[in-house]
């Protein structure tokens, strides 16, 4: 039978581990649970229109609809013209769509499927898979809606018709929103 100290030894270490695994969680983006009410993580990529390096805070003070996709994902491909008439209805009112390609091959394949379908909204390249880990996806496509303050406000797994009525009234509805706290 134990012993009344080994069971505060117990306790000591069982303390001492979930402090240790609370102060990971608090160090790093990437343990941090990222759904609607977080602050959606930074991110960098290359926009494979211009070659340019882009950060998400490129994109600071406007909503964002932010999707993680792949030329080799039939879904993804599927959503991509919703997409394309979203960003043509409300991208002129400050609506920014923004598809990050997670392919492992290079950005001038992936421009050359954008061109293909004549895609005109924001598409850069991330294959180094960090954007996976640090939005923890599950599939693709998996997209997530940004607020003007840097807030994940939707999250959505799969394909959507991004364009349908009920869209278009929840993009419009945060269009119409300001800013709650200055950056």
């Amino acid at each position: 039978m134990a012993s009344r100290g080994q069971w505060v030894a117990v306790g000591v270490i069982v303390a001492v581990l979930a402090a240790a695994v609370a102060a990971g969680m608090a160090l790093s983006p990437e343990l941090r649970p990222v759904r609607p009410g977080s602050d959606a993580p930074g991110f960098e990529a290359l926009d494979v229109a211009s070659g340019e390096t882009v950060s998400l805070s490129n994109y600071d003070g406007q909503i964002v609809l932010l999707n993680l996709w792949a030329t080799w994902c039939l879904p993804c491909e599927r959503e991509m013209p919703s997409m394309q008439r979203l960003h043509e209805q409300l991208g002129p009112v400050g609506l920014k769509v923004v598809a990050v390609s997670l392919d492992a091959t290079g950005p001038e394949k992936v421009l050359a499927w954008v061109r293909d379908r004549e895609l005109t909204f924001d598409v850069l390249h991330n294959r180094e898979g960090r954007l996976e880990r640090v939005y923890q996806t599950t599939g693709l496509p998996e997209s997530f809606v940004i607020d003007r303050d840097g807030v994940i406000v939707k999250k959505e797994i799969g394909a959507r018709e991004w364009d349908s009525p009920s869209q278009l009234a929840f993009f419009r509805r945060l269009l119409a929103q300001e800013r709650t706290s200055p950056h």
